[in-house]
């Protein structure tokens, strides 16, 4: 595998910036030595602790259904093709293994649905009820994990959308074909995988000296794909390098899944219990799925708006404008931000003000630009700068630091300590394990 496979792969995944700033050394052996000297003092980063690193380099992937398929074909005596990757060819499996036993995927409560002796003998079933039994639960346990496999898939999916874009949709023949434009994408997005610190700070811009440099070189190209890097950097200095065509089919990418998560947002609502007006959550109440989901909605809707502008076609939604969706926060932090003066972030406010996105979308409730600009001046933000009615910028170039070694967000001094901290189940807001240092208390 050469180098520009390794950074294609890296877009499915979590590199850390400075990794991917190696292999960009390695994929532009034309780069100028003030641009070789940039990208290499990021690269320096990457050996510290000799490479290693605690912190995975990749998001988790859904486990298939290849066990459950494989102990169904046993028990049924069936050899359907099957993708265990994928819930729907697992539930037409279940389906077609079920066939004999009258299986219906919309009914699978153990105590309520299956046949009894009657029923079997008029259906034709000359099982015994053990038997019986024994292949209702393995269909339920089947299309119970097709269920999971989905949800886990949406989930990453979503996750990776937030941070990435669209790079699951650049096929390795057009990322291999433009090296620079290539390089910038890897090393941007992996800037955006960035994990969120545990801190009273805002999340850091993406854009730094390196991506400054890469983005250089893609200006600077008269052949670069602009339409690949927009489907991970929507940009208005990306987007006006598109053509009417380009523009539109990304515009519709972005309203597209604007509108399906807002769909998956509005179900989460209804099936939680969070106070609009704190967003502020317990512990163990599932935060990690809704943040998920309303990381990738704000990012698509981010994207839409830009599109929107860069088109010059804003005022199809100037009266039915879509808020953003608010991440819920843990107590803890809040209680934080509330000891050292601060208080909640002022979009809460404005989101609490506003007709739910998802209503809003559907045509459930109505919401114009003018009333988002009265609720973010009710709450003392600046619409546009705040990103509610215009497309957020970032001024100014970050400058890189090495990515730190975090456990559940907070930053410690190095990956073998965070390892121990993880085992013992330290800023998890679980009991802590004190046998993992030998049953001594946690040092602090």
């Amino acid at each position: 595998m050469d180098v520009l496979d390794r950074l294609y792969r890296s877009l499915d995944a979590r590199m850390r910036p400075e990794d991917v700033a190696v292999l960009v050394l390695e994929a532009l052996p034309s780069l100028t030595r003030r641009e070789r000297k940039v990208i290499n003092e990021v690269a320096a980063h990457a050996s510290r602790w000799h490479g290693f690193s605690g912190m995975s380099d990749d998001y988790a992937r859904p486990v298939g259904a290849a066990r459950q398929v494989a102990a169904t074909r046993r028990l049924f005596e069936v050899d359907d093709v099957v993708d265990a990757d994928d819930p729907l060819s697992v539930l037409e499996f279940a389906a077609l293994a079920g066939a004999g036993i009258g299986w219906d995927a919309s009914h699978t409560d153990f105590l309520a649905d299956r046949l009894n002796r009657e029923a079997r003998a008029s259906a034709g079933i000359e099982l015994s009820k053990r038997q019986y039994n024994r292949r209702f639960r393995m269909l339920r346990r089947l299309s119970a994990k097709a269920g999971r496999l989905g949800r886990a898939q949406e989930m990453r999916r979503a996750t990776l959308l937030a941070s990435a874009g669209f790079v699951d949709v650049i096929d390795r023949d057009r990322f291999r074909a433009d090296p620079a434009a290539a390089c910038f994408v890897a090393y941007f997005t992996a800037r955006r995988k960035l994990r969120r610190e545990f801190s009273l700070a805002g999340r850091e811009n993406p854009f730094d000296q390196v991506a400054d440099v890469l983005f250089a070189r893609c200006r600077a190209s008269a052949g670069t794909d602009w339409a690949m890097i927009a489907l991970a950097h929507p940009g208005w200095d990306v987007l006006r390098h598109l053509s009417a065509e380009q523009l539109g089919e990304l515009l519709g990418r972005w309203s597209a899944a604007t509108r399906s998560i807002a769909s998956v947002l509005g179900d989460l609502w209804r099936a939680s219990d969070v106070d609009r007006t704190t967003m502020i959550v317990s512990s163990g109440v599932d935060s990690s799925t809704w943040n998920a989901f309303a990381g990738a909605y704000n990012t698509a809707r981010t994207a839409w708006i830009t599109c929107l502008h860069a088109a010059g076609l804003t005022s199809l939604l100037d009266d039915t404008w879509p808020g953003k969706a608010m991440r819920v926060m843990a107590a803890d932090l809040a209680w934080w931000h509330q000891e050292t003066g601060g208080g909640l972030h002022p979009d809460t406010a404005v989101w609490a003000n506003l007709p739910l996105p998802w209503e809003v979308l559907d045509g459930t409730a109505s919401c114009t630009r003018q009333d988002v600009e009265a609720a973010c001046r009710s709450g003392g933000v600046d619409p546009e700068r705040a990103g509610w009615t215009a497309p957020r910028q970032h001024s100014l170039i970050a400058r890189f630091r090495p990515t730190p070694e975090l456990v559940h967000g907070v930053a410690v001094s190095d990956p073998l300590w965070a390892m121990a901290l993880r085992r013992a189940h330290a800023f998890s807001g679980k009991p802590l394990r004190a046998e993992v240092f030998g049953g001594q208390d946690l040092p602090g």
